[in-house]
Formats: C-alpha cells, sequence, structure tokens
C-alpha cells in the first residue's frame, strides 16, 4: 500500500469550596436545672468539638504536615489550596480495584476545580491562558477525570513535593510536554514557588528549582526526540525541509539523562511534518517531499524508527530512571486544519462514542503502543522500569480544552470579521491537563 501523504510543511506549531481548614473551637454548654427546688446549678462542658474552618493560617498547614517544609524555609502556602482526603497517602487505588484501567472511563463534573487560576500563576505560556485572552466560557476547568472502576485521588501537590525531596523530574519531547510541565508547576508553586534556574535562547527548554524540597524540575525541548536540523523561525515558518536523522538520538536530552530520577518522554505530531530522512549520513528518502525524486517512505516509517532507538536506550542505559511514555494528543480541529479555518469552539466534553481517532492519531498510537510493549519486555529482565501513560483516549473527549482563537489576546477586540487562527492541539491552562498530573502521580506512587 502506498503511504498516506499529510502537508504538514508549514505546521505551526504554535510556539509548539476550599477544603484544607483549619479547626476551631466550638464550646457546647449543657445546663442541667436541678431536679430539687433549692438546688444549686451544675455546669457541664463538654471537651472542644473541631469542625472545618473557611478561615486557615498558611502556617498551620505547614505544622501540621510532616512531609512540608518547616516554616522558616518555606514560600507563601495558598489557603485556597484544596487537599485529597479521598484516600489515605499510603493506600493505592489499584488495591481497590486490581482490575481498574485508569485511563478508561468519563469527565464528570467537578464543583471544585483546579489547583490554581489564569491570574495566581505566573508560568502559563501566553497563548495558553485562555481566560486571561478573553475566553468567555468556564466550564472547561469544571470537569475531572473518573475511571470506569475505581476513584482516582486528587493530585495531592504536598505529598507530592515531599516524595520529590531530593529528586529530579524531566519533562522530554515537544511544546505537549511544556504545556504539560506548566500545568504540574503552576500547582506545586501554590505550596513553594519555583526558581528559574536555566532557560535556552528560546526558552522553550527550562528548568526549576523547588529550594525547600531541594526537587528540580526540568523540560528540555526534543519535538523529534531524534537528531534533526530544523529550520524554522519562533512563528513556525520554514525555510527548508526537516533533515531527521532516524539512526541518531537527540544528545540535548541522552547527555542529561543520568540526571534525572524520574522522566515523562513524549512526542508524535512533529513527524507529520515535510521531512527529509537520513541513516548513516545518506539520505534514504522523506515525508511528502514531492518534486525531490525521493522515495516516500512515510511518518509512520521514520516514528517507529525513532521509538526503536528511544526504547532501546533506556532499556539499555545503566542509570535506571523512572521512566513514563505519554501517547499521542490527539487535536479537536473541525471543518478543516489550522491552515484551513479549522475550529474548536466546543464548551463541554464528548460521552463515550462520541468522537473517534482519526487515521493520523490511530497510527501512531498503534506504533507506541507495538513498541512500548517490545520495550517493556526487554527491559523487564534489566530491572528498567517503563510504564504507558495512555491519554490519548481521555484527551479524545476533551474538544472543549484547547485555547481555540483565545491563543491570541482578546481575539475579537478588532472585530468578529477578522481572520483568526486556531489552536486546538495545545491546551487551556488551567484544563484538562490538570488531569494528567492526578495519572501520572497515581502511577508512580499509588502503592
Amino acid at each position: 500500500m502506498k503511504p498516506m501523504r499529510f502537508d504538514f510543511k508549514n505546521i505551526n506549531p504554535f510556539s509548539f469550596p476550599s477544603l484544607a481548614h483549619n479547626c476551631s473551637h466550638l464550646f457546647v454548654k449543657f445546663a442541667v436545672f436541678s431536679l430539687l427546688l433549692g438546688l444549686a446549678f451544675r455546669l457541664f462542658v463538654s471537651n472542644p468539638i473541631q469542625f472545618p474552618s473557611e478561615t486557615t493560617d498558611p502556617s498551620s498547614l505547614v505544622e501540621q504536615n510532616a512531609t512540608f517544609p518547616t516554616p522558616a524555609d518555606t514560600s507563601p502556602v495558598s489557603s485556597d489550596l484544596p487537599v485529597d482526603e479521598s484516600l489515605p497517602a499510603n493506600e493505592s487505588l489499584t488495591s481497590q480495584n486490581a482490575e481498574c484501567d485508569i485511563f478508561m472511563g468519563e469527565w464528570v463534573p467537578d464543583s471544585s476545580g483546579p489547583y490554581y487560576s489564569s491570574e495566581s500563576c505566573q508560568h502559563i505560556e501566553a497563548h495558553q491562558n485562555c481566560k486571561k485572552n478573553g475566553r468567555p466560557d468556564s466550564d472547561y476547568v469544571h470537569w475531572r477525570w473518573k475511571p470506569r472502576d475505581c476513584e482516582l485521588p486528587k493530585f495531592d501537590p504536598r505529598r507530592f513535593l515531599g516524595l520529590m525531596r531530593n529528586k529530579s523530574f524531566a519533562f522530554i519531547g515537544d511544546s505537549i510536554s511544556r504545556n504539560h510541565v506548566q500545568s504540574l508547576l503552576c500547582t506545586l508553586s501554590q505550596l513553594e514557588e519555583a526558581v528559574e534556574v536555566y532557560h535556552d535562547k528560546e526558552y522553550r527548554s527550562k528548568r526549576w528549582h523547588f529550594p525547600s524540597h531541594n526537587f528540580t524540575l526540568s523540560v528540555i525541548w526534543t519535538p523529534f526526540l531524534i537528531k534533526a536540523a530544523i529550520f524554522e523561525d519562533i512563528n513556525g515558518v520554514s525555510s527548508a525541509d526537516i533533515q531527521l536523522h532516524l539512526d541518531k538520538l537527540d544528545t540535548l536530552w541522552t547527555e542529561q539523562y543520568t540526571n534525572f530520577d524520574y522522566v515523562i518522554i513524549a512526542g508524535g505530531k512533529w513527524f507529520l511534518k515535510t521531512a527529509i530522512y537520513y541513516e548513516n549520513n545518506t539520505i534514504k528518502g522523506c515525508h511528502y517531499c514531492p518534486g525531490k525524486n525521493l522515495t516516500e517512505l512515510g511518518f509512520d516509517h521514520a516514528y517507529r524508527k525513532a521509538l526503536q532507538l528511544i526504547f532501546k536506550f533506556v532499556t539499555n542505559s545503566n542509570h535506571k530512571a523512572h521512566v513514563l511514555f505519554r501517547t499521542t494528543t490527539p487535536d479537536h480541529f473541525e471543518n478543516g486544519e489550522w491552515f484551513s479555518g479549522g475550529y474548536c469552539n466546543r464548551t463541554g466534553p464528548f460521552k463515550e462514542g462520541e468522537a473517534d481517532l482519526n487515521f493520523v492519531d490511530t497510527t501512531l498510537r498503534n506504533i507506541e503502543l507495538e513498541e512500548f510493549e517490545k520495550a517493556v519486555e526487554i527491559g523487564s529482565g534489566k530491572g528498567v522500569t517503563l510504564k504507558l501513560v495512555d491519554t490519548t483516549h481521555l484527551s479524545l473527549l476533551r474538544p472543549d480544552g484547547h485555547p481555540g482563537v483565545y491563543r491570541a489576546f482578546q481575539p475579537f477586540a478588532k472585530g468578529k470579521n477578522e481572520k483568526l487562527q486556531n489552536d486546538c492541539l495545545h491546551w487551556c491552562l488551567p484544563g484538562p491537563i490538570e488531569s494528567w498530573n492526578e495519572l501520572v502521580m497515581q502511577m508512580l506512587f499509588g502503592g
């Protein structure tokens, strides 16, 4: 079968009620009247009964939680931060239901909302800050992922930071990985503000440090994960075809790999772009390169080769990091693509059966599952911790979670007749990605 062609040559990656309370004292007085006239009153005062209060002293939260730093070395703690009490910290979700698939379920209403707001976090990139950019609806932040056969505990940032003390965590991939790390960063920063200690020239790769926990959080921008020469400006405009080496990993992440205790690796979408493929520094073919007299190998060929190389590196490494691989994220362009008037203006999730993966996302995901399964088998005897974060299906059900036209500040300020470009790939912050953090925490620390 002739490989299916997709012209993504000029694709624009778009710069790819509070539960934590004090306890107040309520003194309930019981007066027992004399049964006989002339006897004195006897007053009984009950032991104080503790009830939640709407006013919380942040310092008291610190003192009540052993995993959080002492008041002397902490940044201010938000009194609006919810605390998950659905499960004890040492109880796993799977112990309740060993057969539960946390990636199959539905989105259910959640009135409590996210841990942070578009105003309370300085780490949100402008084109993902949907509310600040003027998005009028807000229901998209009031949904929570509910697995079909079990309860998924809400993300516990206090416990997460405690478990990450003296550790290093890296997100490795494209702009969706950057989208994800900002979600986690915004949540954690409600407890302790992170200090940015590094960024590259384009601000695509960054590193932050949480001093009170000696925890380092990084994002490494490597959209192909393998060696690539990319000729795009900051707006995603290409001046030449991408040169992709299918037999060489990107050293930007491999040379740092031993520094990380935990990593999340993800990719996929960039392989849809026009690219010339190399092996042994020799051109072997391409993806969508008409007029160049090269063999059309297809994006699927390149993606499979890349994953094989990535998983081989991970399973053969002497450094035994906890490695999570996140599956491809579907977009939700309707009636066109980003370059042909496609849009995403839905305001609620799909229900099961209302949406299907398109051919491209199905192809990418099938390759991921096949190569991941091979890697797990190879790594099982080598002490490699390799887990699959299968966010594809639950992300498919959230067409309402993208910036759309609100990737730009006040897009209708100059009149509604202006032609607007939609972002139906990345996610609003806060938004559906918050549930990804719950899944990741469950996978790493649920047991």
